[in-house]
């Protein structure tokens, strides 16, 4: 976790714990915890304390930590929040592309669509808002994995399992890694009918989001080729450019 230099120390610590919590995918030890951190364990059993007191952590039966109901209620205006950051980009690039436009953010050992721009055509592609999808299969999956690092990828691939929906998907963690390096060499994903037969998606994650994110742009093979892939990737680098100046410059207010 990035230190700032003028904040709390305590507050950072607090949600460095969060973060390390959301990691595990949501609940993880006390053991855990403190191989994930440097601070000491009476630091982190006091600060579990007071976050779970005040309802932004809670103790399980099993003596394991999860994320506090009280965590629910900001994500969910966390998310309308960045859905109106999103929703102009999104449009933008549906006009510009007529193809489905989505943003799609970590969850876990998943991603899970936060926003969407409907194609005009009436053939189209229809990633729901809520609709939770593999990262090593799907076109915005992928440009997130890209982000992470090695352990933290074999972590939440493990985690997940490589399930493989078309005969396209990869499904060993060998071919996982090697669209991972496809990824970074080329700097975006691109889902070749893995996830559904006749459709294809373009994607590429934002960069220096708190939270990994991508945007993806998505249709079936007869309309996005070649040629498209050619417009899709400097719209998706300007779009991308857009939201990551836009939740850089409210982390820095």
């Amino acid at each position: 976790m990035a230190k700032t230099t003028s904040g709390v120390q305590s507050v950072e610590r607090a949600f460095e714990l969060l973060e390390l919590i959301g990691r595990a995918g949501g609940e993880c030890s006390l053991s855990e915890l403190s191989a994930g951190t440097p601070l000491p364990p009476p630091t982190i059993h006091r600060l579990l304390r007071t976050l779970v007191g005040i309802g932004y952590v809670r103790q399980l039966p099993n003596r394991r930590y999860s994320l506090g109901p009280r965590l629910i209620r900001l994500g969910e205006v966390a998310n309308r929040q960045l859905g109106a950051v999103a929703a102009p980009v999104l449009e933008s690039l549906v006009d510009e592309l007529a193809e489905t436009a989505s943003l799609a953010v970590l969850d876990g050992d998943m991603v899970i669509y936060t926003g969407q721009v409907l194609s005009p055509h009436n053939m189209r592609t229809n990633n729901e808002a809520g609709r939770r999808v593999n990262l090593h299969n799907s076109g915005v999956g992928k440009a997130v994995l890209a982000e992470l690092d090695d352990a933290r990828i074999v972590k939440l691939v493990s985690q997940a399992g490589i399930p493989a929906p078309t005969p396209n998907s990869v499904n060993t963690l060998s071919g996982v890694f090697a669209e991972v390096e496809r990824v970074r060499s080329q700097g975006y994903a691109v889902d070749e009918q893995e996830q559904e037969i006749g459709v294809r998606c373009i994607a590429m994650a934002v960069p220096g989001a708190p939270t990994p994110m991508a945007i993806g742009i998505s249709g079936p093979v007869s309309r996005v080729g070649d040629d498209f892939a050619e417009r899709a990737v400097p719209a998706l680098q300007r779009a991308t450019g857009i939201i990551s100046d836009a939740l850089i410059g409210a982390r820095e207010i």
